[in-house]
């Protein structure tokens, strides 16, 4: 995103801002595209927030609402909720360096700001814990799934750490419990195809070139469930969870897949059985192999 990647992230109230790299269209003020970028959010509270300095620029300044639209300008915002829901678990920082921080996340936390979530986040907890603004999280797991999640710490060295995700030189480990598929040779490679779902936030295969890839093995077997081994190749949304329902062994407790359950019945005494167990790489800056994993208490029991 250019010039709004050099800078740390503007925090009011404890919350990091929300990043936005405007995208082309043909809106003649601000308001006009945030408005049509977030119909959720209606036009008297988009201009309520520019009234407040809560739309600001790439350097932190505030912008009116009758300031032009220009597609690809970097801005900063700050998302609000009302009687946002509280997560009573909290996270375990595994390892803080002067690049990187590694988190193991718990169930039910949302990563960075989104949908209900703002205060409850990962990202906002961990910008309040360490007063870093500049923190920002290099890759993201799903609210539902527990475990390893790896922040910049520095944006001196961001965009190095950035490309192992973006040119696959990072190797990601996940246990997940689900149901036993006997009939399969593992190691299995899946590839498949996948597209957004209905509703919005869910994901389908379909038919046509494949574009994510996940290897499944076996871990341990039960009698009633078996834990498996998830390497994801790719880093689609959904993928893992998608996956494992397509294969006939969709994960224990997953609220999306491969039906909907009802978020009334989304308790927190039923967690996903889904966990970023490890993560490994060579460092980009030193040249080291490295190895996070979460602690031996956490670990799945096989």
């Amino acid at each position: 995103m250019g010039l709004i990647n050099s800078v740390p992230r503007p925090v009011r109230d404890g919350i990091p801002a929300s990043r936005l790299q405007l995208p082309p269209g043909p809106w003649a003020t601000l308001l006009d595209g945030l408005c049509a970028r977030f119909p959720g959010v209606d036009r008297a509270t988009w201009a309520d927030r520019f009234r407040r300095g809560r739309v600001l620029d790439a350097e932190g300044r505030a912008l009116a609402a009758t300031a032009a639209y220009r597609a690809g300008t970097g801005i900063h915002y700050f998302r609000e909720v009302v009687d946002e829901p509280r997560i009573p678990f909290a996270e375990t920082v595994l390892h803080v360096d002067g690049h990187l921080l590694v988190v193991d996340k718990p169930h039910f936390l949302p990563v960075a700001p989104t949908g209900a979530y703002v205060r409850e986040t990962l990202l906002t907890r961990l910008v309040e814990r360490f007063d870093n603004r500049a923190l920002v999280p290099l890759h993201r797991i799903d609210r539902d799934t527990a475990g390893l999640v790896l922040f910049s710490v520095n944006p001196d060295s961001r965009t190095r750490y950035q490309a192992l995700f973006r040119e696959r030189r990072i190797r990601k480990e996940y246990f997940a419990l689900a149901p036993p598929l006997p009939d399969f040779v593992f190691p299995y490679l899946h590839r498949s195809r996948l597209e957004r779902g209905e509703p919005f936030f869910r994901m389908r295969e379909v038919s046509g070139e494949s574009n994510s890839e996940t290897v499944v093995d076996v871990a341990a077997r039960g009698p009633d469930a078996w834990w498996y081994r998830l390497e994801p190749v790719t880093g689609r949304k959904h993928q893992l969870r998608v996956h494992m329902a397509a294969l006939g062994a969709p994960i224990q407790d997953d609220p999306f897949y491969p039906a909907l359950r009802d978020r009334a019945e989304d308790s927190h005494a039923r967690p996903m059985q889904l966990f970023a167990q490890a993560l490994e790489f060579v460092d980009p800056l030193t040249g080291e192999h490295r190895c996070f994993a979460r602690r031996r208490d956490a670990v799945p029991p096989f």
